[in-house]
């Protein structure tokens, strides 16, 4: 009998859960983009809603064990993203604190009636920054009855509320969108110096200038695919040399600048966007969403001059 080969029995073990977490992604894959759409309005943020996204197919991964049944994950993966929105809420201290219970007595609104096509026309429209100016229960009942077509019962169950206090949630949270104004444009829409120098290396496929900004030990995340740093960015590039569809513009989204990706030069709608951060004219990280395009959908960058 040959004896066991630990190291060997660790390989084994990290790509079954490897292969048991792609299959995971695969079975939620279709209900991400909506996962997106709620997370972004919640957290005000595009790029912080993809790290709730992400926060929330984790925490579902690992719970799996925990249930009977998963053939109907949609409400069970929205629970988890609205508890985990919340606690990012908590730990930027945005959160309000009025709780949904309390919204439950407000005057009656023709407008603001839970089938009224204008208000959810407006809601679906609105900058996902605006939604911050909403109180959490108000914000996660105009985001699922209005942008996301949930019924009134079914958001009362999935916030573990009633049907009174989700339409007086409703009505509250539908007044104040109203009245808001998206407040994250710039006062001067000028692209960094560096951000521009990026740009136009990558633009040209310069590979070597574009290197030549990174710093030794620079992060590189790939959205929803990989983590590299050091050395192992160098490859990254090549990657992008391989394909033919994009083109980088400096933009401004969610209070800072990105880099917004075009299919082509001209191209109406970005296709995704790129965070560089730098540190001292140099690239010290940087976060790449081609692969979850979806996160574009609710977008509006401003691009920025770049003269």
């Amino acid at each position: 009998m040959s004896a066991e080969n630990p190291e060997q029995n660790r390989d084994q073990l990290l790509a079954r859960l490897e292969e048991s977490r792609r299959e995971f992604l695969a079975l939620v894959e279709s209900l991400r983009p909506d996962l997106h759409r709620y997370c972004a309005r919640m957290t005000g943020s595009i790029a912080d809603g993809e790290d709730v996204v992400q926060d929330t197919l984790a925490r579902a991964y690992y719970s799996l064990a925990d249930l009977e049944s998963v053939t109907l994950p949609r409400p069970w993966l929205f629970r988890i993203a609205h508890n985990r929105a919340l606690d990012f809420l908590r730990r930027q201290e945005y959160r309000r604190s009025e709780p949904i219970e309390e919204a439950e007595h407000v005057a009656a609104d023709i407008t603001l009636e839970p089938d009224h096509a204008l208000a959810r026309e407006q809601a679906v429209r609105a900058a996902v920054s605006t939604f911050l100016q909403l109180a959490p229960a108000q914000r996660a009942c105009v985001i699922l009855k209005d942008v996301l077509d949930y019924s009134l019962e079914e958001i009362a169950a999935l916030l573990d509320t009633s049907v009174p206090a989700v339409k007086a949630a409703l009505h509250r949270g539908r007044a104040r969108l109203q009245t808001e104004k998206e407040t994250t444009t710039p006062s001067q829409p000028i692209a960094s110096a560096a951000l521009i120098r990026y740009a136009e290396l990558f633009n040209a496929h310069d590979w070597d200038g574009v290197r030549a900004l990174l710093v030794d030990d620079v992060k590189l995340e790939v959205v929803s695919r990989q983590t590299l740093s050091g050395e192992a960015v160098r490859r990254y590039f090549t990657n992008y040399e391989r394909a033919a569809d994009w083109h980088l513009v400096p933009a401004w989204l969610d209070g800072h600048e990105v880099l917004a990706v075009f299919a082509q030069p001209g191209a109406a709608r970005a296709r995704y966007f790129i965070e560089v951060t730098f540190g001292g004219g140099r690239v010290v990280a940087i976060r790449d969403y081609r692969h979850v395009e979806y996160i574009a959908q609710d977008a509006t960058p401003l691009l920025l001059r770049t003269s």
